[in-house]
């Protein structure tokens, strides 16, 4: 309505914002012609931290009245480049898109409670429950934990993990397999009760390949693709996935 732009190079503050580059990459665009590569090292580059990603930088220090509340909070806190922790799955699920397991993985354990027990003295809140924010690197106390409880994280960050760098993602024809791991995993079993069946699939990494499937048997009968077939029979079925 201003007719200035919003999160560009051209801009003073608010440079770059999380939520494009997360949504954009987890869509695939910008795959082809390296764009969301680029703007994947964009993130890591500009709003990269110890506890996260920043909602965007830099951080706004005075009011702008196109953009609202969001330039009213301290920077560090809240929208104004605090680390939303709802958003930075969405970049999380980029990476795998590009095959970059292990950063993935690394995103993933920086806001996620069960790797920074060793950090509560600074996050300050429950160690078992995500935030809604923590404080990023322009705050005073950045690192420190915000609106536990009061979030959407778990789902994301559920998501994150399972569908992307596991990669058991529910499609419209079965149970699709296509993880996005660390080189240096060598196997691991997922359990996932899908469309009236349990799956039981194995996982196993011997070339330390981030992403990649070269075979599947269901039941010990290798089949043509990597997603699984709806059997809804009430059964455990035993799955074998090889990476190559």
């Amino acid at each position: 309505d201003f007719g200035r732009k919003v999160g560009s190079k051209e801009c003073k503050e608010g440079k770059i914002f999380i939520e494009s580059q997360g949504i954009c990459t987890m869509a695939g665009i910008g795959v082809e012609d390296g764009k969301a590569k680029l703007a994947l090292d964009s993130c890591i580059k500009y709003l990269d931290t110890k506890y996260g990603m920043v909602l965007q930088q830099p951080a706004f220090t005075e009011y702008y009245i196109e953009y609202g509340e969001i330039s009213s909070y301290p920077p560090g806190y809240k929208e104004n480049a605090g680390i939303f922790c709802h958003n930075n799955p969405w970049v999380i699920c980029g990476e795998t898109v590009i095959g970059r397991g292990k950063r993935a993985f690394e995103a993933y354990t920086k806001f996620t409670p069960a790797y920074i027990e060793e950090e509560s003295d600074i996050h300050k809140v429950e160690p078992y429950v995500y935030c809604q924010m923590i404080a990023g690197k322009d705050a005073k106390r950045h690192g420190e934990g915000k609106n536990s409880w009061l979030t959407g994280t778990a789902a994301w960050a559920f998501v994150a993990i399972s569908q992307y760098i596991l990669g058991i993602k529910p499609d419209f024809d079965g149970l699709k397999v296509d993880p996005c791991i660390p080189e240096d995993w060598e196997e691991f079993t997922v359990r996932r009760f899908f469309r009236g069946a349990a799956y039981e699939i194995v996982i196993k990494n011997p070339n330390h390949v981030s992403k990649g499937v070269k075979f599947v048997k269901v039941d010990g009968k290798e089949i043509s693709s990597n997603i699984l077939p709806v059997f809804a029979d009430g059964k455990l079925h035993k799955v074998e996935v090889v990476m190559e």
